[in-house]
């Protein structure tokens, strides 16, 4: 039988400075390694399933005599259970290290879906409006929480304050919630239902958007104003007066102008087809050409690249195009323009509701009405554009009424 160790006191082990290994006693195995350098520390030996291991408990005196006895008393109760200590540390850490990796916050995991999926989006500008919604609306209440313990509670209190005074915003806030917690799902740092989905969830708690009443709009030239209006713009010298004043002939958006590019432009067949990759609803849409639309375009000096680039060859900002409104003195929005030309269209003109909407590339609201609509009715379009062409070159002083003709 081996002999017992005499048990050593705290002041006996704080004289042990020989080098090598000392045994110290209760519990049985229990060893200060004294080191040449004279570096201390705390060794337990034991033997499990016939090996001797030795499980390190730290360094002396950092670790008082006290405290190395509970710990090698701990590891000698695993021993009789069968454990060994060494891999029981070595678990206890790997389940840290794994608790660590998994605890990621809301935050961090838009970060990561953002960073993966950059090439999804049609546009800088669109990841950048992700990013800016989340920051905004979502991040103040759950930025900071790990994923994993976001529930119902939390994405009702974030998108409470702006449902109805906001909704569309709202939707999107949801649905990019929504797609961040699903990667957060698929990616191993969640499980079980997603807090943010609508069917058999929000739906239950928020009301439907569609039978909201709030709308947002953006303010727009009344109809009578526009031929004065764009005769002002039309004195205007600069890329950017020239951009609004296509705008305008056009009824396209502030995005779909600036990024226009001449490969786009068909001269001959008086179109211009913008692609899937710059529209709204990403579907590929030709707008046509009216006279002043292609007078403009050739009065242009490059044929290549953008068609209205700014001083550095670069895009357009959408804040160039409303300085030339303020310039003319106008307080609505580039936007607004597209309303204009809606509002004149419905109550000038005798146009078909669907050649209005496509006119304006707007999203087919139902499957039946999109069925009905499969062609692109170019040239009801076309004539719509030249209606419109002329009620723009009106003379507003004069309050000239542009004769149309019934197009069904």
């Amino acid at each position: 039988m081996p002999k017992k160790a005499e048990e050593l006191n705290a002041l006996a082990v704080k004289r042990l400075t020989r080098p090598g290994s000392h045994a110290v006693g209760n519990p049985a195995g229990l060893h200060l390694y004294v080191k040449p350098t004279g570096a201390r520390s705390w060794v337990l030996r034991y033997h499990l399933d016939g090996m001797r291991r030795h499980l390190g408990l730290g360094g002396y005196p950092d670790v008082p005599l006290a405290d190395a006895r509970q710990a090698a008393r701990e590891a000698r109760a695993l021993v009789r259970q069968g454990v060994d200590p060494i891999e029981h540390a070595q678990a206890q850490r790997d389940a840290r290290q794994a608790a660590r990796a998994k605890r990621l916050t809301f935050a961090d995991a838009a970060d990561r879906l953002l960073r993966q999926k950059v090439k999804e989006f049609r546009n800088p500008k669109h990841a950048a409006q992700w990013r800016s919604t989340l920051e905004t609306y979502a991040h103040p209440v759950i930025g900071d929480l790990p994923v994993d313990k976001i529930e119902l509670v939390h994405i009702v209190e974030l998108l409470n304050p702006i449902w109805t005074s906001k909704t569309e915003t709202a939707t999107r806030v949801r649905g990019r919630v929504e797609s961040v917690l699903n990667w957060a799902t698929v990616s191993g740092y969640r499980s079980g239902q997603n807090p943010a989905a609508w069917k058999g969830n929000l739906d239950a708690i928020l009301p439907k958007p569609t039978k909201l009443k709030a709308v947002e709009h953006f303010a727009a030239v009344p109809i009578d104003d526009a031929p004065g209006m764009f005769a002002q713009i039309r004195k205007r010298k600069g890329v950017a007066a020239k951009a609004v004043e296509f705008l305008m002939l056009t009824a396209a958006r502030s995005g779909e102008v600036r990024g226009a590019e001449w490969s786009e432009i068909d001269l001959q067949a008086r179109t211009w087809t913008v692609p899937a990759s710059r529209m709204k609803a990403e579907q590929e849409h030709t707008v046509p050409l009216c006279d002043a639309a292609l007078a403009l375009l050739d009065d242009l000096p490059a044929r290549r690249g953008l068609v209205f680039p700014s001083p550095r060859g670069k895009v357009l900002s959408s804040t160039a195009l409303t300085k030339v409104l303020r310039v003319c003195g106008r307080d609505e929005t580039i936007h607004g323009l597209r309303s204009t030309f809606r509002d004149w269209a419905s109550e000038r003109t005798n146009y078909a509701h669907e050649v209005c909407e496509q006119a304006l590339a707007h999203t087919i609201p139902s499957a039946t009405e999109k069925a009905y609509r499969r062609g692109s009715l170019l040239a009801k379009r076309a004539r719509l554009m030249a209606d419109w062409h002329r009620f723009l070159f009106s003379s507003p002083a004069a309050g000239e009424v542009v004769k149309l003709e019934r197009f069904a």
